[in-house]
């Protein structure tokens, strides 16, 4: 059935969510993706957080963009708005899948289960399918299942993956006790079957940085899930959702539309190095009137012809260092560009002078280097200078994760300021700092790009 955003859509959804990191809650959900769509059925792929990396696994599985679900970052207001906008765009899905994060019940620090893959699953109203790491575990299975439902009962747990299990005989002793407590088995992976991704210093190797082994990783990961999974049972507790009531996100209606007839040509980074974006970002800037256009920091020679504003995102600069170096004319042509360019964390660290000691593109006035610390967690920040994309004083609810620092740390008119510190950079008409940002939640960031850059 199409999706008429001012009806209720009765769209089958399921959330995948584990009692902690490392059950396998990517394994699963990129094959549920993978095995469905082979079924022909157009299936709709999200993510609990702030995550990137996960959403392009999820958009090489369903072959349309992953999208993130995170009350933080755009407000509890906008998760089941959004989730409907990305299961109707471009065509009405079949069935949406929402990978959780973390444990179940963990959400943002200090603020209970806010933000967390429960706090979703009630944005949203659907059931949750458990994903157990059963290793070295018998009954006491089922003791922690029903903890994990008797926790939230507004949660609905309405079955349960069991992933790395031993044995014929360990499986049948998990779904004995797991009857038990009334909570369905959908499906059992050995351990031998399992099948992973490459990982690395900030979690998973994006797909676009080795795209046919991905495809290889995503059709594993779907056979796994055909040959281990009940997919008739899942699709049944999917189904059990009730119709969504509230509208789609419009994009349009965020920006309030174009505001002339103009479409300048605003240059959105990407390719292996840059690959962290929300699919937001881009349909707010052409909902504001842009004429986006997309290039690739380590191949093309110059900025897109025309551009009168540049977004730069986040990625691995780090990884691709020498060949963005060697890309001297792309360099030289942001060390020149005097429109307006917003710029987060791999964004910033490509602007400086250095990063660990090989030459970026000299925009603004820093160094930086990998460390061995690890930076991460939301942040509650708000806008210290006027720039392209905020006012001073503007509230922004972001993230940071990363493993460098710059030198200086920040401006003399930062981007930021919390807990009491300042945060990156407003150099001229260029804002760059570590903070990532989701522009759904802050669509004035793509009107004010645009009016710069007109």
């Amino acid at each position: 059935m199409s999706d008429n955003p001012a009806t209720p859509w009765a769209l089958p959804r399921i959330v995948v969510a584990a009692p902690a990191s490392g059950h396998g809650k990517t394994t699963v959900a990129t094959g549920l993706l993978a095995a469905l769509r082979r079924r022909g059925l157009t299936v709709s792929p999200h993510k609990v957080g702030p995550d990137y990396i996960d959403p392009g696994y999820h958009a090489l599985a369903a072959g349309r963009p992953g999208r993130n679900l995170d009350p933080w970052l755009v407000g509890e207001g906008r998760i089941a708005p959004l989730l409907r906008h990305g299961a109707s765009t471009p065509t009405p899905a079949d069935v949406a899948v929402v990978e959780g994060v973390m444990g179940l019940h963990d959400g943002a620090v200090g603020r209970r289960a806010y933000a967390s893959t429960a706090h979703v699953a009630r944005l949203v109203d659907a059931p949750v399918l458990l994903v157990l790491d059963t290793t070295a575990q018998g009954r006491s299975a089922a003791a922690l299942v029903l903890g994990m439902r008797a926790f939230d009962p507004a949660v609905r747990i309405g079955g349960v993956i069991l992933n790395r299990v031993g044995s014929p005989r360990h499986e049948t002793l998990l779904r004995d006790a797991l009857a038990e407590v009334g909570v369905p088995v959908l499906g059992a992976v050995t351990r031998a079957a399992e099948v992973t991704a490459p990982s690395r210093h900030l979690g998973l190797v994006p797909v676009a940085e080795r795209a046919p082994e991905s495809l290889a990783v995503v059709d594993a990961l779907a056979a796994l899930v055909e040959s281990t999974v009940d997919l008739d049972a899942v699709l049944d507790l999917a189904r059990s959702a009730p119709p969504l009531t509230v509208p789609a996100w419009d994009p349009a209606a965020a920006v309030g539309g174009p505001a002339g007839s103009e479409r300048p040509v605003v240059a959105v980074a990407g390719g292996p190095a840059f690959t962290f974006a929300y699919a937001e970002t881009t349909e707010l800037l052409a909902a504001a009137g842009a004429a986006v256009v997309p290039f690739d920091p380590l191949r093309d020679p110059a900025l897109p012809a025309g551009t009168r504003a540049v977004v730069i995102g986040g990625g691995f600069p780090e990884v691709h260092v020498d060949a963005l170096a060697a890309n001297t004319g792309l360099r030289a042509d942001l060390a020149a560009f005097d429109g307006p360019v917003v710029a987060e964390c791999a964004g910033l660290l490509y602007l400086g002078r250095e990063l660990d000691g090989v030459p970026m593109c000299g925009r603004l006035d820093l160094t930086a280097r990998m460390t061995g610390r690890l930076t991460l967690g939301y942040r509650d920040a708000v806008a210290a200078t006027d720039s392209p994309v905020h006012a001073a004083g503007d509230p922004v609810r972001g993230h940071e994760f990363h493993r460098t620092v710059t030198d200086p740390g920040h401006g003399d008119r930062p981007a930021w300021r919390w807990t009491g510190s300042a945060h990156g950079f407003v150099a001229g008409r260029v804002h760059a700092s570590y903070l990532h940002t989701h522009w759904a939640g802050h669509p004035g960031a793509a009107r004010r790009l645009l009016a710069a850059a007109r």
